[in-house]
């Protein structure tokens, strides 16, 4: 049985509270637990806030009904999850609470999983944060506070490349761009903001017009020409825009989910947005076309989606939302070749080519 340095784990959890965040590790190298999603829960009167890893079933498309582990947080409601990133190296990830933000690392031992809570008072002397985000690289992570302020931290160092304590009013959405050299953030207020990374310096603020709020954003991951996304309030049209991340000027719009839009998530490949509306529906779209490959209504019925998360293998994403918790979701989109499946057809061309090649000089009288 997995374990953590938390105390010894109560006898009884009692009655757990709902998912307040979600989000996939996938760990390097094979073995049973590759691919593990963790949730925060919110405290209930019989249980404090805590942690719970699951392992995942990429076959059955499942998460396993027991929790590998479970760590409780703290003692009061501040202790709560809010937000959880993951580490792209798979072994760590940052929790962030009303108090701050704490560090973990998931360390392997033989055929079990610990969580250990890691002391970092960098990170857990932050206060509340509203958004969190490593690099793709592993290399940088930001912060955006409830008070507006961005800081930017080398990793694991933590030491500061930048902070900004009035970078916004109070953080909407914040995330950084493939090649890890800019930030985009977005305000309470409608503004956004693009960051350049390693010079610490703000670089644009996007242009809008006076009756335009800009509220959710994410960078294109495809590794071709790179986009920035945003979601664009117009009076009451609700638009997507795509930005060219070389001039950050708008190249088009679309109207794809057609209602208010609280949260925005691109696949770990590039090829599919998610975007999840504050009644709760959720859409995906296939980037390339910009046309709505799935549609989910009433995932979390009524509640503002809060977060929604990819796979990092499998045609799946976790949301959640404040009122309903968390709900896998498999995605109703074309089928990805796999690799193995690549080389089978491949070998299937190169017999039938034998097999013509055969029976065509077999037939066939030499003069």
């Amino acid at each position: 049985m997995a374990g953590s340095d938390g105390g010894t784990e109560p006898p009884a959890w009692g009655v757990v509270g709902k998912v307040t965040c979600a989000a996939w590790i996938r760990r390097s190298g094979g073995g049973a637990n590759r691919l593990l999603v963790v949730y925060g829960r919110a405290g209930t009167a019989s249980s404090p806030p805590i942690l719970d890893l699951f392992a995942f079933d990429a076959r059955a498309c499942t998460l396993a009904s027991e929790p590998l582990l479970r760590v409780a947080m703290g003692e009061d409601e501040d202790d709560a999850p809010r937000a959880i990133a993951v580490h792209p190296g798979g072994d760590e990830f940052v929790c962030a609470t009303a108090k701050g933000c704490r560090l973990f690392k998931l360390v392997s031992e033989d055929f079990s999983i610990n969580l250990i809570s890691v002391d970092s008072p960098p990170l857990q002397s932050v206060g509340p944060q509203r958004c969190l985000a490593f690099s793709t690289d592993g290399a940088k992570f930001a912060t955006g506070g409830e008070d507006g302020h961005l800081r930017i931290f080398h990793w694991p160092s933590l030491r500061l490349l930048l902070d900004e304590p009035k970078a916004h009013k109070s953080f909407r959405d914040m995330d950084i761009s493939l090649d890890s050299l800019f930030l985009a953030s977005t305000s309470t207020d409608g503004s956004a903001r693009i960051w350049k990374i390693d010079e610490g310096v703000p670089l644009v603020n996007l242009s809008r017009s006076a009756d335009e709020n800009i509220e959710c954003c994410c960078f294109s991951r495809n590794g071709k020409k790179p986009f920035l996304f945003c979601t664009l309030v117009r009076g009451n049209d609700i638009l997507t825009m795509v930005l060219d991340i070389t001039n950050w000027k708008r190249i088009g719009y679309k109207r794809l989910l057609r209602k208010p839009v609280s949260t925005l998530s691109v696949s770990l490949d590039g090829k599919y947005l998610a975007l999840g509306s504050r009644d709760g529906d959720c859409c995906v779209v296939d980037v390339q076309s910009m046309q709505v490959s799935h549609l989910s209504k009433k995932v979390h019925l009524g509640s503002p989606i809060s977060s929604i998360e990819f796979c990092p293998t499998e045609r799946i994403m976790i949301s959640t939302s404040h009122q309903w918790g968390a709900e896998v979701t498999k995605l109703d989109v074309p089928a990805d070749w796999r690799v193995w499946q690549i080389w089978l057809l491949l070998l299937g061309f190169f017999v039938a080519s034998a097999v013509v090649f055969y029976t065509f000089f077999k037939h066939t009288t030499l003069l």
